[in-house]
């Protein structure tokens, strides 16, 4: 096993295809596949699934990539260290369901970096993209809710796929409107008030299940309903069309939701809403100090931490 070979496998991870990592490694895409073929030979194992698609992780591939990537950490240290080469930029993945205070502290761990070069993402998309993106390792954490619907089919997958969930802290469901619904002269709402208005959730792409829905009570049947793709054009009908989602009740004036209300919706279910991560990887610095930002911004909006120490 040469380093050499662990740098092509990462790069053909990245990019989720042999030729597009080939072209970025300046190699022949023959070369490249040998290379890699002689590797998984060495090992004794299968590290990728080759078809027309592109090229993903097998199982064991993904156990095989945390320690490669281990190791090529080490190896960016010595060269950082001896050979006076720079260390590689600093990188932070998130992927997300819909909520204002991922992005909150998403902002305020960016404001914390002194880098002059480094690559973060956020991802706010389809939930099933969350649990890809994690096994995958192209996120380092995940944010997503549980309810008593979902619970029992999403814990199951995350068994499947090695996940480990962590909850964050439970919310009970609103429903979002725009400031001048007339849903807003309520202190609480009930389905039956909400029939006459357009029912707003966020798309679920082409597999969807019920059990991915971003909303609560995605099961009930509606007269009238929307999907969207983004946080921006579901506030945008709220307050054109009167529309409304359900959700766990954080709304937040820095990100443009001034124009938002959020209504306690009368139902007997609650959100846990939670983060996400693969079993095998340890957090880096700074998924940990995302976590505690997330947190921060969690206590910020008067919810109480899952797991933080009563106060007196």
């Amino acid at each position: 096993m040469r380093i050499q070979q662990l740098t092509y496998l990462e790069t053909i991870v990245k990019t989720g295809s042999i030729n597009e990592a080939a072209k970025r490694l300046y190699l022949t895409q023959p070369s490249l596949s040998s290379a890699i073929k002689d590797l998984e030979q060495e090992m004794g194992i299968q590290i990728l699934l080759r078809s027309k698609l592109g090229v993903t992780l097998t199982n064991d591939g993904r156990e095989f990539m945390v320690y490669a990537r281990q190791v090529l950490d080490q190896v960016r240290l010595l060269e950082g260290r001896y050979a006076k080469q720079p260390l590689r930029k600093q990188a932070f993945s998130v992927s997300a369901q819909h909520y204002a205070f991922v992005v909150h502290a998403f902002v305020d761990l960016l404001k914390t970096v002194q880098a002059d070069e480094y690559h973060f993402t956020l991802r706010e998309t389809e939930t099933r993209n969350i649990l890809s993106d994690l096994t995958s390792f192209k996120s380092e954490l995940g944010i997503l809710y549980l309810n008593s619907f979902n619970r029992q089919v999403m814990q199951k997958l995350f068994r499947e796929q090695d996940l480990v969930f962590t909850p964050l802290f439970t919310a009970k469901p609103h429903v979002f409107v725009g400031r001048q619904n007339p849903l807003t002269q309520k202190k609480v709402v009930t389905l039956a008030d909400l029939t006459a208005y357009p029912y707003l959730s966020y798309e679920q792409g082409d597999n969807h299940s019920f059990y991915f829905s971003e909303e609560i009570l995605s099961t009930l049947d509606r007269q009238k309903t929307i999907q969207v793709s983004d946080r921006a054009t579901i506030f945008n009908l709220m307050v054109g069309l009167n529309g409304y989602t359900i959700s766990s009740g954080i709304i937040s004036s820095q990100l443009n939701d001034d124009k938002i209300v959020a209504i306690p919706l009368a139902v007997d279910d609650a959100m846990t809403l939670g983060w996400l991560k693969h079993r095998q990887i340890e957090l880096s610095p700074l998924a940990q100090a995302y976590l505690t930002m997330l947190k921060a911004h969690i206590r910020g909006y008067g919810f109480t931490i899952i797991g933080d120490a009563p106060s007196h």
